[in-house]
């Protein structure tokens, strides 16, 4: 009797787990194996002959990632909900140990050491501004203004704490996180474009200060027009809203940013003027990518790679590897992989059973779908260098357990929109 029972068990754990590949969602799980495995050789191409073997710490942490995928594919999210709280202020107690007590490297204190690993909290910050922004914007519906308090406060927390360390390109991500999940959560379009604005009214006041008198009364214009209650004040409070901006900006861009900062966001309008200092990396990258042509010369034969023309090339540069390598025809290889990855994580937003879990997903989509663009804009020398890497692709163990841990998330959403699909 015991073994007939041991027998049922067995039984029943094979029926489970054949339910799980047949409700399995194939592109979630391919696309991020090729892009891994290709990164894979790119990154030891850009470290051949020096005996460093980041190729392998990167396969391995994919691994290590596929298994967490499996077990959160069958996790409803719902389950998380009451651990949000929990979840939210301890990632901003590990961003406020970082800051004071973390290891720097490169001019930045993002990092802090635990069993002879580093690991980087501010990429597991995003993950836990998704959840918190699902929570707070699940059924949530914008009549006025004030109904944005709640997702700011909560996002400006972490935003500061990675700003100052500094780091500028995932501190972007944020808003992008915020952004998209509040557009996808029903904020009017129009008041996307009075957030948005904000960074216009920053540029302008720190190139072209006479402009502001054109363009505050135009953004007055337009909240008057879009916005539903309390016209007259609500303007008033954007118009002032603005005039502040524009008058910090200044202070801010001399104060606040360091050197490097500035001629980053500056240098890619024409990386030519300092092109031993700042506009380095970006040109040198634009002629990695140019030499590889149609075919490129190959994986593992990259000469400008090989010879370690672009600092940190396995990082955030490594897409310019890529079109060394593989040519014209590899980058727009990975760049279909990454739109169908994209494309099926927004349809299962879509297709979620709950508002919460598809706020999760678009959260994750947004935040695939900014680092995806800034990267190869920054790579290709049509934006600037933020340091931003090129997800499951630049080499970096915390960030990609992270993009797997949000794959396991999108599998749950899939899973369980499947079954009550199945179920109608």
């Amino acid at each position: 009797m015991m073994g007939f029972g041991r027998n049922k068990i067995s039984t029943l754990k094979i029926v489970r787990n054949k339910k799980f590949w047949k409700d399995v969602d194939l592109i979630i799980w391919i696309v991020p194996f090729i892009l891994v495995h290709l990164s894979c050789l790119l990154i030891a191409s850009t470290q051949r002959n020096l005996g460093i073997t980041d190729w392998y710490q990167h396969v391995i942490t994919a691994y290590i990632g596929s298994l967490i995928v499996y077990f959160l594919a069958q996790l409803p999210l719902q389950d998380l909900r009451k651990y949000i709280i929990p979840i939210y202020f301890f990632t901003i107690s590990s961003l406020l140990y970082v800051n004071f007590s973390g290891t720097s490297a490169l001019g930045a204190q993002r990092w802090f050491s635990f069993a002879g690993l580093y690991i980087q909290p501010s990429e597991f910050a995003k993950l836990s501004l998704i959840l918190v922004l699902a929570s707070i914007l699940d059924r949530k519906r914008f009549s006025d203004l004030s109904h944005l308090i709640k997702p700011l406060l909560v996002s400006f927390l972490p935003w500061i704490l990675v700003f100052i360390q500094p780091d500028l390109g995932t501190s972007l991500v944020f808003g992008a996180i915020l952004l998209g999940m509040l557009y996808w959560s029903g904020m009017p379009y129009e008041w996307a474009f009075i957030v948005l604005a904000t960074l216009v009214t920053g540029l302008i006041a720190n190139l072209y200060h006479f402009g502001l008198f054109i363009w505050i009364p135009i953004i007055g214009f337009l909240s008057y027009k879009s916005l539903p209650n309390h016209k007259k004040l609500l303007t008033l409070f954007v118009v002032f809203l603005h005039s502040i901006i524009a008058k910090l900006s200044p202070w801010f861009w001399e104060t606040v940013l360091r050197d490097y900062q500035r001629d980053r966001l500056i240098l890619f309008i024409n990386p030519s003027k300092d092109p031993l200092g700042g506009g380095y990396h970006m040109l040198q990258s634009q002629i990695g990518i140019g030499s590889g042509g149609l075919f490129g010369s190959g994986l593992m034969q990259g000469q400008l790679t090989k010879l370690k023309f672009i600092p940190e090339q396995h990082t955030d540069f490594i897409f310019s590897a890529l079109g060394e390598e593989t040519g014209y025809l590899g980058t727009l290889f990975v760049l279909f992989l990454l739109f169908i990855l994209i494309f099926r994580l927004i349809k299962i937003a879509i297709e979620a059973r709950t508002d919460f879990e598809s706020l999760i997903v678009i959260g994750i989509a947004s935040m695939f779908i900014f680092q995806i663009m800034v990267n190869i804009f920054m790579t290709i020398g049509l934006g600037p260098v933020t340091g931003i890497p090129l997800p499951f692709m630049s080499y970096g163990r915390t960030a990609l357990l992270v993009n797997f841990i949000s794959l396991g998330f999108c599998l749950s959403v899939s899973r369980r929109g499947q079954s009550l699909r199945k179920n109608l």
